[in-house]
């Protein structure tokens, strides 16, 4: 494909190993972008909604990459990259399909720098509803429950540090970008940093399957002021360490003899009677 006739200052790109768009390389492989992502500062937002809302929380943007048809959509962004002096890429669809090992079909993908974690006694200052995500490692589970807190008055959430990276770039789709409308920081070391949520006032549930947890029925129905709800990974659950150091453990009221739910539903009906 030729180069189409472009604004002034975007730059075209017909190599799928051009240096220059190095930021969007196989973006299918998760080990790679585990690495890469967090160690140059940067995550990729996929399509115009979630790029929007990554620059209205003010995340600035390294670069824009983009199909031909695109252009006239993305306008206003497009101007307002090139009037930053932030590189606009524009290719075919072949060759950013060849770049990033995938079928681009949102728009456009951005790369944006990381930045920097706030500190957890800083992001909870104020907050009442706190979730912890205790290990999750699948990105499309983080993204729906970050989904859910933003939509069921979550003030906060802490991933510890085994858990998937909220900015990655499937997380930041499946949240539909409230991963930048939720204050969020890492918890660490964990599970020692129950004493810290402790020591700032939050009774600490952890939500899991014990012979002494309680109704989330009874918890609802006289809250904390302040609590922290530690959700666990999706095999296993919570570590013992973590159900042992917690004020309270309780679990969702099921029937028909099934025991638990996906973490990602759960945390909707945790986060839904806990409102």
């Amino acid at each position: 494909m030729s180069a189409p006739v472009l604004p002034e200052g975007v730059i075209w790109v017909d190599d799928a190993r051009d240096e220059r768009v190095r930021d969007y390389f196989s973006l299918t492989d998760v080990a790679l972008r585990r690495v890469l992502e967090p160690r140059e500062g940067l995550y990729l937002a996929e399509s115009e909604k979630v790029i929007r809302r990554a620059l209205g929380a003010g995340h600035r943007m390294r670069s824009l990459l983009m199909a031909p048809r695109w252009l006239g959509d993305l306008s206003d962004l497009v101007a307002g990259a090139v009037a930053e002096g932030t590189p606009v890429y524009v290719a075919s669809p072949p060759v950013i399909e060849a770049m990033t090992g995938f079928h681009l079909h949102r728009g456009a993908l951005a790369a944006m720098h990381r930045p920097e974690p706030a500190a957890v006694t800083e992001l909870l200052a104020g907050a009442r509803r706190v979730a912890v995500l205790e290990d999750i490692v699948d990105h499309t589970n983080v993204g729906a429950v970050f989904r859910s807190a933003a939509g069921l008055g979550v003030d906060a959430v802490l991933v510890t540090p085994r858990c998937a990276d909220p900015l990655y770039r499937r997380s930041v789709r499946v949240s539909m970008g409230t991963v930048f409308q939720v204050p969020w920081t890492r918890i660490d070391p964990w599970p020692a940093g129950i004493a810290t949520l402790k020591e700032l006032g939050f009774v600490v549930a952890a939500c899991a399957l014990s012979d002494d947890a309680v109704s989330l029925d009874e918890l609802a129905a006289d809250p904390p002021q302040r609590l922290a709800v530690v959700l666990g990974t999706e095999g296993d659950g919570l570590a013992p360490l973590t159900v042992a150091g917690a004020d309270t453990v309780v679990r969702i009221p099921m029937a028909a003899g099934v025991d638990s739910l996906n973490v990602a539903a759960a945390s909707a009906v945790v986060f839904y009677a806990l409102r």
